[in-house]
């Protein structure tokens, strides 16, 4: 039960996503066909503005009381020589190449950094923000600073609680529509994020980056008191919880507590037995969804964790970590009263009853 334990919490990294404001890799992405067209909106505006202004200045005004102030003509679509034969929008003929990259895919501006390309000069200026770490554009209410205005402006919503756009569906509300295109995935079963190591796919872009560090090992969140890493914010915050001894978490009914909500739920579930999640081969329940799944490995006979010196395989992750220390000579479990070293901790408590006058079962006689 303890490597189960110890597996379910690991796995459930997966199911642990949020929308962020400063996403801005998704964002950028999503919303570029959006700036495409306001951004080439002002230059046309801009520039009729000024053609305006030039021939109203070159003109010989009789009324010398009124006022030689350029007022902006009306946009008309006289005014623009092409029309998009994709999408039906209205250009300048000189904006042409600019509006078509959003249809070809052309990206002529890279950065030098990481190669990320983008179609307007203008998006990879906001993109190197995310390297220089520079954000111009701050709320003046709470202090927080954002690379892009509209970001700032998606975060005004939570101080004035504007929630404009509604979810048809079941009425859940959200401050952008962004945020309600991505939760109407809910509802649509639509899974756009797909790993291209396993297949697994995931409503949300940072669902997909969190899952693939299960591939590759990566874990960037780290404790500093006692070094262990993690692959994601929210796990080492619940880590954290151990150093400072918080158990914010009650128990109604026995009055324990618990670090996390998900810890609390499950712990919940052992007073009231029940076991919703059942397996369909041999009909044994469990109480988690993540206790399931391993449990599922019985039978399909997948051992999906390897190890790399010897080529053995596991079902769960705790097993294979237990048994890399047979290579790695590593044996964190002392005993404190003989100081001898297990490598696992089922082998120290047969050890303890050495100690206490119990005969281990695995001693033999």
């Amino acid at each position: 039960m303890v490597f189960i334990k110890e597996e379910s919490e690991d796995m459930k990294i997966e199911e642990t996503f949020r929308v962020k404001h400063e996403d801005t890799e998704e964002q950028t992405d999503l919303m570029a066909l959006k700036e495409e067209t306001q951004e080439l909106n002002e230059m046309e505006e801009k520039e009729q503005y000024e053609k305006h202004c030039d021939v109203t200045i070159g003109e010989k005004s009789t009324q010398t009381e009124k006022t030689s102030s350029c007022e902006k003509p009306q946009k008309t679509k006289s005014n623009r020589s092409f029309t998009c034969h994709q999408c039906g929008k209205c250009f300048l003929q000189k904006h042409k190449h600019l509006h078509m990259r959003v249809h070809t895919g052309e990206k002529p501006f890279t950065c030098q950094q990481c190669a990320k390309s983008f179609s307007q000069k203008g998006h990879l200026e906001q993109h190197m923000r995310i390297h220089t770490g520079e954000k111009p554009f701050t709320c003046k209410q709470c202090g927080r600073s954002f690379t892009q205005k509209s970001h700032l402006n998606g975060h005004m919503k939570i101080h004035t609680g504007e929630r404009s756009f509604t979810c048809q569906q079941c009425g859940n509300s959200y401050p952008q529509k962004q945020n309600l295109k991505i939760h109407m995935r809910v509802h649509t079963g639509e899974k756009p994020y797909i790993c291209t190591q396993c297949g697994k796919s995931f409503i949300h872009y940072s669902g997909l980056k969190y899952h693939i560090r299960t591939h590759t090992g990566e874990k960037l969140f780290i404790c500093d008191q006692c070094g262990k890493s993690f692959r994601c914010q929210e796990n080492l915050n619940n880590h954290m919880k151990i150093h400072s001894k918080e158990k914010s978490f009650k128990c109604h009914q026995c009055e324990r507590r618990f670090t996390n909500t998900n810890h609390l739920k499950n712990h919940v579930i052992t007073h009231i037995g029940e076991k919703p999640f059942m397996c369909h081969q041999c009909g044994k329940s469990f109480t988690r969804e993540g206790t399931l799944k391993v449990h599922m490995r019985i039978h399909t006979g997948e051992k999906p964790f390897t190890c790399r010196h010897c080529g053995k395989c596991f079902t769960v992750k705790v097993n294979l970590k237990t048994h890399i220390r047979v290579h790695t000579g590593e044996k964190p479990y002392k005993c404190l009263q003989c100081e001898k070293s297990f490598t696992c901790q089922s082998s120290m408590k047969h050890h303890l009853q050495t100690h206490c006058g119990k005969k281990s079962p695995f001693t033999s006689e």
